[in-house]
This record gives C-alpha cells, sequence and structure tokens, in this order.
C-alpha cells in the first residue's frame, strides 16, 4: 500500500533522540528552547511555544485570548475538527465560515458578509480560525482588516503550513495575526512524533501560553506574585523552591525527546517542502485532461503542500468519490479523504448545525480524495498512483 503520507526518519533523527536519552533531561531541558528558538527563526517569529499537539497549541491560544464561556470563535469546516473543538474547550460557541470553492480556504467575502449581520445582531466572534488547508496561504492581509474593524482577534490554523509562504512572508510569522499553531505529526511537513507550536510576537500571549501549558505554574521571580508572604523578607524574596500555581493550567509540555527529533527535522525542512513541491507540479502535469479539479496555489505564495487534494468532477467521471476511492484502494493507492466537514460531525449537529449551512464546503467535501504526497514518494510510485486513478475513472 502506497500511504497517502509518511514521516522521514533519519539516522541523524535517531542520534538526536538518543544523544537526550544518554542526556541528564529526559523533559524541561534545554531541547524544547533550542527547537522553540529554530522554528521561531525560521518563520520570523518573536516567541515560540512548544507543546505535546497543535491541539493543545489551539487550546492554549484561545485561553490566553481571554476566550470563555459567552465568546464566539468562528473557523471553516474544511479542517480538523480541532480548529473548532480548542473554542469548546474553553466554555465558548463555535460558528462557521463557508470556504472559496476555488482555494479551498476560508472565503474572505463569505467571512465580511458574516460579520456585517454580526454587528447587526450583536453576535460578533471574539476570535476567527483561518485554516491553511493543505499547506496553501489563506488571504490574510484581507482576514486582518477585518479584524480591524470588526474587533476580534486572529488565531491562524498553520498546522499544514510550517515551511509555506504568503508573498514572501513564513506563514508563521504572525505579521497578520495574534497567533498562528503549527502541527508536527507523522504526516505533516516535520515531525516531533506527536507535537505542536504556538507562535506570536506579542509578549503578554506568550507568557500566558507558557503558563497555560505547564500546569498554570510559574517560578519567574518577576511574576510571583505572593513570594513575600511566604518568605517573610520582601515582595518577589522567593526561597529556591518556591513556586506558584496562577491560573488552571494543563500539562501540555512537549518532551526533550520530541523536540530533539523535530529540531533534527527542521535541517531539512526547505528539501521536504521543495520535494512536496516537485511532487505536487508532476501530479499537476500528469492530471491534465481527467474530470478532476486540482490544488489552487494563489500567486505570489508557496504552499507547503502538506496533501494533494483532488476534487472529484462526478458528472464529467460518471463515477461516484465512493466508487473511485474504493478502487484506489483496492489498487493498493492509500487515499483518504480531508475532511469530513467539522458542522456535520454528530458533536456539532447536536449544536443546531445541519446540511445545507455552509454549501461550498459540503460540495467540496462530497468529491474530495487525498492522494499520496510525502518527500520519499517515488516517482515510479506516483506513476502508479495516477495510473491506478486513470483506471478508476474509466481514462
Amino acid at each position: 500500500m502506497i500511504p497517502y503520507g509518511r514521516q522521514d526518519i533519519t539516522a541523524a533523527d535517531v542520534d538526536a533522540v538518543l544523544a537526550v536519552l544518554r542526556s541528564p533531561f529526559l523533559t524541561q531541558g534545554p531541547a524544547v528552547p533550542h527547537f522553540e528558538s529554530l522554528v521561531a527563526a525560521r518563520v520570523q517569529a518573536r516567541h515560540a511555544v512548544a507543546v505535546n499537539s497543535a491541539t493543545s497549541a489551539l487550546h492554549i491560544a484561545c485561553l490566553a485570548l481571554g476566550v470563555g464561556p459567552g465568546d464566539r470563535l468562528w473557523t471553516v469546516p474544511n479542517t480538523f475538527v480541532a480548529s473548532a473543538n480548542c473554542a469548546r474547550y474553553c466554555g465558548a460557541d463555535v460558528d462557521f465560515v463557508d470556504i472559496d470553492p476555488r482555494t479551498w480556504n476560508i472565503s474572505v467575502p463569505h467571512l465580511q458578509e458574516k460579520l456585517v449581520r454580526a454587528r447587526r445582531d450583536g453576535t460578533l466572534p471574539k476570535v476567527v480560525v483561518p485554516v491553511h488547508f493543505a499547506g496553501a496561504p489563506t488571504q490574510q492581509e484581507a482576514i486582518r482588516e477585518l479584524s480591524r474593524e470588526f474587533g476580534f482577534r486572529v488565531l491562524e490554523d498553520a498546522a499544514h503550513a510550517i515551511g509555506a509562504a504568503h508573498r514572501g512572508e513564513p506563514v508563521g510569522s504572525c505579521r497578520w495575526s495574534d497567533v498562528a499553531v503549527l502541527s508536527f505529526h507523522p504526516v505533516k511537513i516535520i515531525t516531533t512524533a506527536e507535537g505542536g507550536m504556538a507562535l506570536t510576537n506579542d509578549d503578554e500571549i506568550a507568557e500566558r501560553m507558557r503558563l497555560f501549558r505547564s500546569h498554570g505554574i510559574t517560578r519567574d521571580v518577576r511574576a510571583l506574585r505572593h513570594a513575600a508572604d511566604v518568605s517573610g523578607t520582601g515582595e518577589g524574596d522567593a526561597p529556591g523552591w518556591y513556586y506558584e500555581q496562577q491560573v488552571l493550567g494543563y500539562n501540555y509540555r512537549m518532551t526533550d525527546l520530541h523536540a530533539a527529533l523535530g529540531s533534527s527535522q527542521m535541517a531539512r525542512l526547505d528539501d521536504y517542502v521543495a520535494r512536496r513541491n516537485a511532487l505536487a507540479c508532476r501530479y499537476d502535469a500528469m492530471l491534465q485532461g481527467l474530470p478532476l479539479q486540482l490544488p489552487y496555489v494563489g500567486e505570489g505564495d508557496t504552499s507547503a503542500f502538506h496533501l494533494y487534494v483532488v476534487r472529484l468532477e462526478v458528472e464529467a467521471s460518471g463515477r461516484t468519490r465512493r466508487q473511485v476511492y474504493d478502487d484506489l484502494r483496492a489498487a493498493g493507492v492509500g487515499v483518504n479523504v480531508h475532511y469530513m466537514p467539522v458542522h456535520l460531525n454528530p458533536y456539532y449537529r447536536e449544536l443546531g448545525f445541519s446540511a445545507g449551512m455552509l454549501p461550498n464546503a459540503e460540495a467540496y467535501a462530497a468529491a474530495a480524495i487525498t492522494l499520496p504526497l510525502y518527500p520519499t514518494l517515488a516517482e515510479n510510485q506516483q506513476d502508479e498512483v495516477v495510473a491506478a486513478l486513470r483506471r478508476a475513472l474509466g481514462r
């Protein structure tokens, strides 16, 4: 089976992890801040906060932005459920903005229309979460302008997009957002096995995210509130053993083992993105003339191509998505579907969402198929994928 995604682990990666295993620190040591510094420098963000998953990163970002009961977070339905669930963890409400049928990212016109209605009704969101779907950048400048007009914060879900760029600006720089979140799951661009990161240029947001990722506890003498009560010798004069839990936090820390793997992988990030783009260009050429809508990348943008998704033109092909999917799987091609619309999952249906509410996302999802794409995919394997797809389409 040719999978849709696969990690690439080298001898250097193994050596990096073994070095941590032989070191004094398996967690809360120097490997995590080193990894954070590498990523922050690469994406040109001031702060990087590493955690155990991108879901955790979304959660602490929402907490740091003050999301809570009575607030609203808007995102797209064409994403993994974590993009919406992060609001629910905080007790906030979720709503969805339809996607652009060409880019499969958030539709800026739909967002603007929805914001105008929400201002009239008194239901504006506190946070909007645009998703860089499949690694292709969103229209961040336009979203930022809307945030200034309507007063919401921007939390980029860039889980697919480390190594991508919008008009030369690295995704994750937070030039047009308050926080951006990355994922290092094994099928993403680089991996830490499991892991995520929240990026920001705001010092206060960064400190709050660091607090929330580790039980809400701090030993930072600059932040201690009640050290004088314990020491009896003056405010901030705390004994060496002293710490404070200042908020209700979580154990979302990344271990040094995971960070060491991530640091090693960072050395190959640009090569990985270049290889993914080369394979995507090859797919584009080989799939011309087939009844498929191919991925779109905006002019001047660079996609990280975490995924290569095609959308089946059902009427032109004479085949259903299920038929094509089953034929490809039977041929040993591990295609997948990204994603089932979030709002049509049972949990969100129980909150009042239903079919027909977001027609572009629903039409996309009814015909989407994710083809194999990863840096070690050989061209002869890619040829097998295309040949199997042609047979499944009767071409």
